[in-house]
């Protein structure tokens, strides 16, 4: 194992080959808040005017300020203040002069009004004040109370679609890693919160550890690697019910867990063999099948999204590299060229990006590697970067970092322009992945 004193991060993509590569991280709080760190020179101009609303609905149930935080967070757009004497809440009394002076491209108003028991109406219009189009969007809800923030993230998805021509993410999740040490006594969980770190919710608490948490294609259901058992096993728990299902318990290393686009198979590493190798597992009937070969460690699989090839990490060629696998032909390509470590690759969603860990001299950071040309870019300089995932719509990159001597979450754009951070409140954050879209 040429390669597995070269760096933690590599250890950790292999950490579900064997637990003595586990690092144990401090107490981690329940809440991320988001901090734009770096925005694009030309983001939209944008007003958004506090809904009318209840009184008594309490302060992180205010809608218009979940769609500001998304919308300024996304780095995509530029919230312009204004004098509240003209803040509108229906579009009969918009001074659309006021605001075009302002230099205000759209413009977002709204109520929300009780109907019921905890049951409400929220009702949306986002104008322009330049065009002779003044109305984009004008729509209406009826939602129970504890909908009311999702409901403000399924707004800021199609507001941004409107005015950008992408889907947005705000309504998706990530699952991530938490590791609570008390006492010299280490809690492992896996928790799910919202794209912008709120609504965590814990799926699994162990003694022992758990990670390289995978979402399933329909964002039902996460697979992930556990040494509950003092052994490395996958298992697959569903995210609304809890319930777990045993994927696989082969003697030695069961890791690195990696769906296929249909959600019919995952991709496994396993070395009931020898060496670490990767194979497929029929979900339906638990047939294996292996697919790479030889005495290298293989690791880190990752479907490309027309789901007939896979990307996976190897040291065959002397040191870690990206290599992809046709698994038609069962020919296999050096992917990666650029730098002298590269893992934990992933397509985008169109395939025509790769995103991974990338090293140049002694420096781990995030990269994305051009499909048609195969140049390398860097998307972050810290130097300790890791776990990368990009998010459904291709645009942005969640990874794990260092700040203030604390691990957190960050986010950059896959353009580099754009850079967000999650710090947690105390403590550690690993492994994140990143949802497919919610359906």
């Amino acid at each position: 194992m040429f390669y597995l004193n070269n760096h933690k991060i590599f250890r950790q993509s292999l950490v579900s080959l064997s637990a003595i590569f586990i690092w144990l991280f401090g107490t981690i709080s329940y809440a991320l808040d988001l901090e734009l760190t770096q925005g694009i020179n030309k983001a939209l101009p944008i007003a958004i005017v506090p809904f009318e609303q209840d009184s008594q609905l309490q302060e992180n149930q205010l809608v218009s300020q979940v769609i500001s935080n998304d919308l300024k967070n996304s780095g995509q757009f530029k919230l312009i203040g204004f004098d509240k004497s003209h803040a509108p809440h229906e579009l009969g009394k918009v001074d659309f002069t006021y605001w075009k002076n302002l230099g205000v491209n759209n413009l977002l108003i709204g109520s929300i009004s009780k109907v019921g028991d905890e049951q409400y109406t929220v009702k949306f219009q986002l104008l322009d004040p330049i065009s002779q189009a003044h109305l984009l969007l004008n729509k209406s809800y009826q939602v129970k109370k504890s909908d009311l923030r999702a409901l403000a993230h399924h707004i800021s998805d199609i507001v941004y679609q409107k005015l950008t021509g992408e889907p947005g993410v705000f309504s998706t999740r990530i699952a991530y890693i938490l590791v609570n040490r008390d006492e010299g006594k280490a809690t492992y969980k896996l928790d799910v919160a919202d794209a912008d770190g709120h609504n965590p919710q814990t799926l699994l608490v162990s003694s022992q550890p758990i990670m390289s948490p995978s979402w399933s294609p329909n964002a039902k259901e996460i697979a992930y690697v556990s040494f509950e058992n003092k052994r490395s096993q996958i298992f697959i728990v569903n995210v609304e019910t809890g319930q777990r299902k045993l994927i696989t318990s082969y003697p030695g290393i069961n890791g690195a867990p990696a769906w296929s686009p249909d959600g019919k198979q995952l991709a496994v590493v396993l070395s009931k063999s020898g060496s670490p190798k990767i194979y497929l597992v029929n979900l339906a009937n638990g047939k294996l099948k292996q697919v790479t070969f030889g005495l290298g460690i293989d690791t880190e699989p990752s479907f490309s999204p027309d789901g007939k090839s896979l990307l996976f990490t190897s040291g065959r060629g002397g040191a870690p590299q990206i290599y992809r696998l046709n698994l038609a032909t069962q020919q296999v390509s050096r992917v990666s060229f650029d730098g002298n470590y590269n893992a934990r690759a992933s397509y985008s969603k169109d395939g025509k990006n790769i995103v991974m860990l990338h090293r140049e001299d002694r420096e781990f950071n995030i990269g994305v590697q051009d499909v048609k040309n195969n140049e390398i870019q860097p998307l972050t300089f810290s130097g300790h970067d890791e776990s990368p995932s990009i998010s459904p719509n291709g645009r942005m990159v969640l990874y794990a970092t260092r700040h203030n001597d604390k691990g957190v979450l960050s986010v950059v754009s896959i353009d580099g322009k754009i850079r967000l951070r999650l710090p947690s409140r105390s403590g550690d954050v690993q492994e994140p992945a990143w949802s497919p879209y919610l359906g």
